[in-house]
């Protein structure tokens, strides 16, 4: 068995790993995901001006009804679209996708394909 120490050092190596290969700007800011138990978030960062454009997650306002009865990957799905309206909104077509330390399946891959369904190109 893998201890917890042992366990968060590979999660840290391989954030790290991930983040080292790709920088944000503000035409082309990073997605950056993180996956909570419960939850997902993900938000647009322009790493030149150190700034955050825009954020999304399953507990914005406009999900507080929408997401009962919808499992976790649908509701990563709807998280994705609302982001690339958000972006679509201030002009922005294009983005990094940053999956963090997570791997990328499951709820971070509903995530990024309800990116580029709405036309956010990744």
């Amino acid at each position: 068995m893998v201890s917890i120490k042992r366990l968060k050092r590979i999660r840290e190596r391989r954030e790290k790993r991930v983040r080292s290969k790709i920088f944000g700007t503000e035409a082309r800011p990073r997605l950056s995901v993180f996956r909570s138990s419960r939850y997902i978030y993900v938000q647009a960062i322009a790493d030149d001006v150190g700034k955050t454009l825009a954020q999304a997650s399953t507990l914005d306002k406009e999900f507080k009804g929408n997401l009962i009865g919808l499992k976790k990957v649908e509701a990563a799905r709807e998280v994705g679209k609302l982001m690339a309206k958000n972006l679509l909104s201030k002009g922005i077509k294009e983005a990094i996708f940053d999956r963090g330390r997570f791997l990328y399946h499951g709820r971070v891959k509903s995530l990024a394909e309800g990116v580029r369904e709405t036309g956010l190109k990744l």
